[in-house]
């Protein structure tokens, strides 16, 4: 440096604040309060976690009660109940990228550009939900009814769930604060399907159909039916619907309210710096050509449908062990962790392809297919982050893809449980299955035990190769962790001196 220039900048130092001389040491102090303010308390991720539930419990409702509801409550004939049924499904799985449109195309707001939709959403989406299990007092127009309010619920509680997956990139951008709070999100969610179930359960438990005795006898045993179902008033059967959809409400609303208190969002530095969000299509064309997240999905997609048969115990079980399979991807890693975990079901199925029917036999299977279903929640929910991460890194100039990358991710995981349904229902139609029937066909029962066994067994290999491809390891991650970090430090760095020079400006 030049005697003169040195001089010059001696001179002027006596007249600046000290936080300009210091603005060459923050950088230091940036990235130190940055990682501070990345780090989140347990109550953050507990306030994080219970936002997943109101999706999965009012999904189980749905789910197993819905089909029962329409057709012995509400009355409805079963072709225009099962026109609901695949209309309802049909729509939810559309409503899941129009809704990741919708966000892309949101700004920023005090609350952040995720949060409005889960707040604005979630009264209008317990209100479709309560009048799903209202019946209407006139007979003509009920099919519009549900149709209408089933669907009108499906695209509110999309604007919840889209969003809120979403939210895992911005309330943190440590890669581990991250998977940590996944990792309590997939033990409360797994947590929810069972409460949903058991609290719909419990609650309409008296809307039971009885099974008939005689396929051959189907009028005499229908007219028998009717006269057991007499016994229970119609009304009460119905007050105890609307009783259950009170409580699922009113823990929707609770949970909606411990999320939007318990969360901020986060806004990434660089995104700050970047122009308007790209337009939807074309970030579109990028997320679907973007390799790790086809293949993260492509594996998933057919260990998804694996597990879409198994019950109860099967998710007390993944409960149990979703931290477990926290600390294992912690310590060897996620792919290490997708291998072992997913393919750990697999001799336990077998077992009960090969083995007479047992009662004992079939909890511990299911035990264990929870330990594998434990995995297969846990791990592509923390496994997007990384994928996006890395979509950034290649596409550092993009921004807004977030929700495009969840609400396909969604998208293809109600696709692959629309399938799992179409093909169980098909496979029981061809074999013979009799409707309520108290017992079924050698066959039924046969082609039962291929389904929760031998498919499961193909599905998961089929995805286990297709993972293979996937091309995100635990050195890969820690590479593009540690290229994030320098975008970020960059980012903050430049947005300080941007204030320094505004400053420097304003006082000379």
């Amino acid at each position: 440096m030049a005697k003169g220039e040195g001089a010059e900048s001696g001179s002027a130092a006596g007249l600046l604040p000290t936080g300009i001389l210091q603005a060459g040491e923050r950088p230091v102090q940036v990235k130190k309060e940055s990682k501070k303010k990345n780090q989140l308390s347990i109550c953050n991720k507990l306030c994080y976690a219970v936002g997943g539930t109101p999706y999965q419990v009012t999904g189980c409702a749905l789910g197993f009660f819905l089909q029962i509801y329409l057709l012995d409550v509400a009355q409805v004939d079963p072709f225009s109940a099962s026109i609901i049924l695949f209309v309802g499904r049909a729509w939810d799985a559309i409503t899941d990228p129009l809704v990741g449109f919708c966000i892309s195309k949101s700004p920023w707001t005090r609350l952040g550009r995720l949060m409005p939709w889960i707040i604005f959403s979630t009264p209008l989406a317990i209100i479709a939900y309560f009048l799903i299990w209202f019946v209407p007092d006139f007979q003509q127009g009920q099919t519009l009814w549900y149709l209408l309010f089933y669907c009108l619920f499906e695209t509110l509680v999309t604007c919840f769930h889209v969003p809120y997956s979403a939210l895992t990139m911005f309330i943190s951008t440590e890669q581990s604060e991250r998977d940590s709070a996944t990792a309590y999100r997939m033990t409360v969610e797994v947590l929810g399907t069972v409460l949903g179930t058991a609290i719909q359960g419990q609650i309409v438990g008296q809307a039971h159909t009885p099974c008939v005795q005689d396929a051959n006898a189907s009028t005499v045993a229908l007219e028998g039916v009717n006269r057991t179902q007499s016994a229970t008033s119609l009304r009460e059967t119905q007050n105890a619907y609307l009783l259950a959809a009170g409580v699922i409400a009113s823990i929707y609303v609770i949970c909606a309210v411990i999320l939007t208190l318990g969360v901020r969002e986060q806004r990434e530095p660089y995104e700050t710096q970047q122009a308007k969000p790209m337009p939807f299509f074309r970030g579109l064309r990028l997320v679907m050509s973007h390799g790790p997240y086809i293949k993260l999905i492509a594996g998933f997609l057919f260990t998804s449908l694996a597990f879409m048969n198994l019950l109860l115990a099967i998710m007390f079980s993944a409960t149990v062990t979703i931290p477990i399979w926290q600390w294992f991807l912690t310590r060897f890693g996620k792919k290490m962790a997708v291998y072992i975990g997913i393919s750990s079901a697999v001799p336990f199925l077998i077992l009960v392809a090969l083995m007479e029917s047992n009662l004992i036999v079939t909890y511990v299977v299911a035990v264990a297919a929870g330990v594998s279903v434990a995995a297969a929640f846990l791990l592509p929910w923390s496994m997007l982050p990384d994928v996006i991460d890395d979509f950034h890194l290649k596409q550092p100039h993009i921004h807004g893809t977030e929700p495009i990358f969840f609400s396909f991710y969604v998208f293809f995981t109600k696709f692959a449980s629309g399938v799992s349904l179409g093909i169980s229902t098909l496979s029981l139609d061809f074999t013979g299955y009799q409707t309520r029937g108290c017992s079924q066909p050698a066959r039924v029962k046969f082609t039962l035990k291929m389904l929760v066994t031998m498919a499961p067994i193909v599905l998961i290999l089929i995805g286990l190769l297709l993972f293979k491809l996937y091309p995100i390891d635990e050195e890969k991650r820690r590479q593009n962790k540690k290229a994030l970090q320098a975008l970020r430090e960059e980012a903050s760095s430049s947005g300080c001196s941007d204030t320094d020079s505004t400053e420097l400006a304003r006082i000379l």
